[in-house]
């Protein structure tokens, strides 16, 4: 501990690193960095006949190394300290004769112009650099000038650092202001245990001239695993590339030490594009037992299920984990504007690098089993990707589901873990591309998806609930007669087109503000207006208050009003529906409208309790009658509101009702879910 400076200013002083070199002796100190490590990027830019100046050389071993492999053998150490030159030249005078040791100082060099073709600077522009004080910045500068009139045009200036942010940035800066060209290497680990958890970073800076009026900057980034360098755009983006990577590094040293108490997300970006290509989350279960063969597994996720309640949130995750019975599974989900060639092209690509989110305690070389949902990686096909003013980029896909189910669904890209909407499919169609199947072919192969909408398939559990709502209208015995219902909300138009298929004399009109949607849902969804079925273009804020404003001189229009809608502004802990949808003035507009035996329905997706409170005590306060139903797995949340407490049913009475209800919609020779049973719907309904 004496060794270590009173100040961080005593790392610029000659006379602290004379009596630290004296008191370490001839042992190498070696700041980060071994020789093993840094030798494949040296090898890129030091030439056998290149003249080297190694600046604040120390007592390490790098230059011996790299004289010793025939990296290079005409090079100059410089260092402030004559204690360490002494030392340093004693050691390899007769071993090392191309090799010198000077006592200089690199602030103010002898040597002349353009006299080497490289400048290596192992850890001594992080000593000088301790802060951003106007003196310290000062010694930097000349520190850089130096540098910059020693090198020749063409040469490099090596600099290993660990890139602290306000260091890169520095250095970063300078030189490309200067005019040459940066490129910072992230240097690869050995696997042993090292002295630093950060990475250790070799900042290439090539000497160009400087172009007089021009602004041009070439920065580029060279991850550990791959040598084609990544071109970023800005100071700024080189270093937050940067810090990624030192954020991945201490992740990596933390979960490798210690079980994560909560899940760890991450994304691995494609190495060209730089965009996600997988989602990692790092799920511990205590609970399981460890062996020797449950330490660790990889779970990949199949195409577009990432999104399913099991795969898409932490507790399905966490029963996931469990389930499969290892202390840490590690899930991988699939990025859809990526390409993966199968399950062995994604174990190969992933391996190396999973291992690095181990957990501790895990065997030497225990072959990691790789997991998946029938053993495969799924079928995703993008069908249709556009965007729209008002609800930015969304994709159209098809996926595989669990057995031979294909469904398709619409993705807003601004929440790409929501499914927006979701339809089944049916009838095989060709992928895009790709040749029509063989008629002897009985089942979908990888080259095909189903096309048609099974349009009797509900596949949101929140739309069921709110269809069930519809048992609170009518008579204790009969099916409602002529209905008049309002959807505020189309997607892809699922909910309206089975009320209207459903409830033969039903007459929908549905409010959409995007009339995107009404062109998706059309073009890919299956839906259609018609004499019962009517679109309308409008806000439904808009749309309603117009309504009601009508109202106040005639009857009240509608039997059942249904509100999905999703909220575009995620600063709200609600995200269905926009908070002016659940102010009471909108609310009282709205049960203008509602026949006094009506029901409306709303789909509240909140995950603020305080908030949530505030809209169920609204809420009441407009509708005497009020009926919730959470739905299993989901943040959705149904609720039934009826402008008059008279109309009151017990959940027996619900379920009695359900039933006869489910009993006049199944006709024969039309199409029925048999998984969608109606009263079941209503047993966990509650009444606020």
């Amino acid at each position: 501990m004496e060794l270590l400076p009173r100040s961080p200013a005593e790392f610029g002083s000659a006379r602290y690193w004379d009596h630290f070199f004296r008191q370490r002796g001839q042992r190498p100190f070696e700041w980060y960095g071994a020789f093993p490590e840094l030798c494949p990027v040296l090898h890129k830019y030091v030439r056998p006949r290149d003249k080297v100046l190694v600046v604040g050389c120390g007592n390490s071993e790098l230059s011996e190394q790299m004289y010793d492999v025939g990296m290079c053998e005409d090079i100059v150490n410089i260092d402030i300290s004559d204690a360490v030159i002494r030392q340093m030249q004693e050691r390899s005078a007769s071993t090392r004769p191309k090799m010198s040791y000077l006592l200089m100082d690199m602030l103010q060099m002898d040597f002349p112009d353009a006299h080497f073709q490289v400048v290596l600077d192992k850890g001594t522009l992080d000593a000088l650099l301790t802060d951003e004080e106007e003196a310290t910045l000062a010694k930097v500068d000349q520190m850089f000038a130096e540098i910059s009139r020693v090198l020749q045009v063409g040469g490099r200036y090596l600099c290993v650092s660990l890139a602290q942010a306000h260091v890169l940035k520095k250095a970063v800066e300078y030189f490309s202001q200067e005019g040459w060209v940066v490129r910072v290497h992230q240097v690869a680990s050995s696997g042993d245990k090292q002295q630093f958890v950060l990475p250790v970073f070799v900042y290439v800076m090539t000497k160009f001239r400087k172009i007089p009026g021009s602004a041009a900057q070439i920065l580029e980034i060279c991850p550990e695993e791959q040598d084609k360098p990544m071109r970023v755009e800005s100071v700024e983006q080189l270093v937050a590339a940067v810090k990624d990577r030192q954020h991945y590094a201490l992740l990596c040293s933390r979960i490798s030490k210690t079980p994560c108490r909560e899940q760890v997300s991450l994304d691995l970006c494609d190495k060209e594009s730089g965009k996600p290509r997988y989602t990692l989350h790092v799920v511990d279960s205590p609970s399981v037992k460890p062996s020797r063969d449950n330490h660790f597994a990889i779970f990949i996720i199949p195409q577009g299920r990432e999104t399913e309640w099991l795969f898409g949130t932490e507790e399905g995750r966490r029963q996931l984990a469990a389930s499969a019975g290892f202390g840490r599974l590690l899930t991988v989900a699939l990025h859809r504007e990526q390409h993966y060639e199968g399950m062995a092209g994604i174990q190969a690509e992933l391996s190396g690098k999973v291992m690095e989110l181990a957990p501790p305690g895990l065997p030497a070389r225990q072959q990691v089993p790789f997991l998946s949902v029938g053993g495969d990686i799924g079928v995703r096909a993008v069908r249709h990707c556009d965007s729209s003013p008002l609800s930015g980029e969304f994709v159209v896909e098809d996926v595989k589901g669990d057995g031979n189910c294909y469904f398709r669904r619409l993705i807003f890209l601004q929440n790409r873990n929501v499914v927006q909407s979701e339809a089944r499919l049916l009838a095989p169609t060709p992928l895009p591309g790709q040749k029509k199947r063989r008629k002897d072919k009985k089942k979908p192969g990888p080259t095909e998806l189903p096309g048609a909408i099974d349009k009797s398939y509900l596949c949101c559990e929140h739309h069921k609930a709110m269809v069930a709502g519809l048992c609170l209208l009518g008579g204790p015995d009969a099916l409602p007669g002529e209905l008049a219902v309002l959807v505020v909300g189309l997607g892809g138009g699922s909910l309206p087109l089975f009320v209207h298929d459903y409830f033969s004399q039903a007459r929908v009109a549905v409010v959409e503000l995007d009339p995107s949607m009404l062109e998706v849902a059309t073009r890919w969804f299956g839906f259609s207006q018609g004499d019962r079925m009517q679109v309308h273009i409008s806000d439904g804020l808009d749309y309603v208050a117009k309504l009601a404003a009508e109202g106040t001189i005639s009857e009240p229009q509608y039997d059942a009003i249904m509100f999905d809608v999703d909220s575009k502004d995620v600063t709200v802990g609600m995200s269905c529906p926009p908070p002016a949808f659940v102010e009471k003035p909108f609310l009282q507009k709205v049960k203008t409208i509602l026949k006094p035996e009506g029901v409306f329905v709303l789909n509240l997706v909140c995950r603020d309790a305080r908030l949530k409170e505030s809209v169920l005590a609204t809420l009441r306060d407009v509708f005497p009658l009020l009926y919730t139903r959470r739905i299993q797995g989901e943040v959705n949340e149904i609720l039934w509101c009826q402008p008059g407490p008279a109309g009151r049913r017990s959940p027996a009475e619900l379920g009695a009702r359900a039933r006869v209800l489910e009993g006049a919609l199944r006709q024969p020779g039309r199409p029925w879910d048999s998984s969608y049973v109606l009263a079941d719907m209503l047993q966990a309904v509650q009444i606020l």
